[in-house]
């Protein structure tokens, strides 16, 4: 069989049962990172472990070369050559949260969409790319280069297992992350998170900020907050919320207990780069108390929140602010809240960033704008913006690609959102999803169109033979 001869469609077609078979599997591995259960033999929790090593035993399954190192990352090998392209994808998933109508560990189809956490982020992409690649190996068609496909651990954290890999084995000379949108993302924002923190002391009012959690990680816009407030009124903070939710595009409820009242707000999840596209639980529950008498740190807390977070997803209130013509504009999203009487609170944002400014410009920025208030202010370390210029060979052969299958207008395209392509000098994300996908990435009832799927293997397939024949 020749390359011109191959319809690729069919083929993954063909292969469309097993394919489905294996990636129900992966996905009823709960593989959100998870610390508390750390070892040294799994570095980032049992779950992501257990997620890698399925995915190796597929390939030794299917007569690849594996590795696995150290239970932080392995890979998947094909092909011989002096060139190696990298196929990067992960297998830890983002905390499920509130809100699901089927189990998020037990993958179901309804209505042509794959249910499951993970099914688009990045389980089902993943696993599209692996079979692509088995494909090829399938076909026994001819190459001149290695391909490895690469599994990451916590790519929805820290990045320390993909670090740690590349520590050891060799940064591949080119490649993909499936792990985003077609037609190519050969743009990524850089990545920074700014922590705020206060004092504990609240005393002196006639309200006390008992407690204030919200988020479940920095990349996630907060789809559920909480707040347990003691005050000398609390029939006050709770009759009030009636009218100020009105016209929101939040819910919430307040319950009395004695002199104690405890406020629920919810929101919408989204993916941290996009806060646009979610609703903010927290924010909108900091602006609904600011209204109210609290002490010195609480206020501070609040305020703030109120002031300098809320509803503002590109971070104009801050100062923070900027846009650039290739790569758009900056995100601002505060993800994490947690404030408890005596301990202090501690607010997380997470900002995506355009070229022409800087991870230390914007912690600068915060110091000056926040100046007035007794708190400390802290940023981790980062991630650069990311570009493979739109000429590159590698750009210009996915897209070629894309728009062969498609029909579809074959362009670049830059993101907040960072993929595992920023690892390679020049490397990108592409797929799986497309212009006509619903996105669903780290919301609740999370789904993947298997069509979707399907489609994005017969591209993968295509696209990774052309680069390593």
């Amino acid at each position: 069989m020749t390359e011109h001869s191959i319809d690729w469609k069919a083929e993954a077609a063909k292969r469309k049962d097993a394919f489905l078979e294996d990636l129900f599997d992966l996905l009823r591995i709960d593989s959100v990172r998870n610390d508390d259960k750390a070892t040294e033999e799994a570095p980032v929790g049992p779950g992501p472990k257990e997620a890698l090593e399925a995915f190796l035993a597929l390939g030794d399954r299917d007569g690849f070369t594996t590795k696995n190192v150290d239970n932080w990352a392995g890979h998947i090998e094909y092909g011989d050559g002096d060139e190696l392209m990298g196929v990067l994808a992960h297998v830890d998933v983002v905390p499920t949260g509130t809100g699901w109508e089927t189990d998020p560990f037990e993958p179901v189809i309804k209505d042509g969409r794959l249910y499951a956490r993970g099914s688009s982020d990045d389980k089902g992409p993943g696993m599209a790319a692996y079979y692509a690649i088995k494909m090829i190996k399938d076909l026994d068609l001819p190459v001149s280069k290695k391909v490895r496909f690469i599994i990451g651990t916590d790519e929805e954290s820290e990045w320390k297992g993909i670090k740690h890999y590349l520590e050891t084995e060799p940064e591949p000379d080119f490649g993909f992350s499936p792990d985003a949108t077609f037609p190519i993302i050969n743009g990524e924002k850089g990545n920074t998170t700014v922590f705020i923190e206060t004092k504990g002391d609240g005393s002196g009012a006639s309200n006390e900020l008992v407690q204030f959690e919200s988020g479940l990680r920095p990349n996630m816009v907060p789809q559920d907050a909480v707040a347990v407030v003691k005050s000398d009124d609390p029939q006050a903070i709770e009759s009030g919320l009636t009218d100020f939710l009105n016209g929101l595009p939040v819910k919430g409820t307040a319950a009395v207990d004695g002199n104690k009242v405890t406020l629920e707000f919810t929101g919408k999840a989204a993916h941290g780069s996009k806060p646009a596209s979610g609703v903010n639980a927290a924010t909108y529950l900091a602006r609904y108390l600011s209204d109210f008498n609290f002490g010195k740190d609480a206020k501070t807390f609040l305020e703030v929140i109120t002031l300098y977070l809320h509803d503002d997803p590109e971070g104009k209130k801050l100062g923070i602010d900027h846009t650039d013509s290739v790569m758009g504009e900056l995100t601002s999203n505060p993800g994490v809240f947690s404030y408890k009487a005596e301990e202090g609170g501690k607010i997380t944002v997470n900002m995506r960033y355009p070229q022409g400014t800087t991870e230390d410009k914007i912690l600068d920025t915060f110091k000056d704008k926040l100046s007035q208030y007794d708190v400390e202010l802290s940023n981790s370390e980062g991630k650069e913006p990311h570009y493979v210029p739109a000429n590159d060979p590698l750009v210009t052969t996915l897209l070629d690609v894309y728009h062969r299958q498609t029909g579809l207008e074959a362009h670049e395209m830059v993101i907040g959102g960072g993929t595992y392509g920023r690892l390679m000098e020049r490397g990108v994300a592409y797929g799986a999803m497309f212009p006509d996908s619903v996105d669903t990435m780290h919301q609740a009832n999370e789904f993947m169109a298997v069509d979707d799927l399907m489609n994005a293997m017969a591209i993968y397939a295509e696209a990774i033979y052309e680069l390593i024949k």
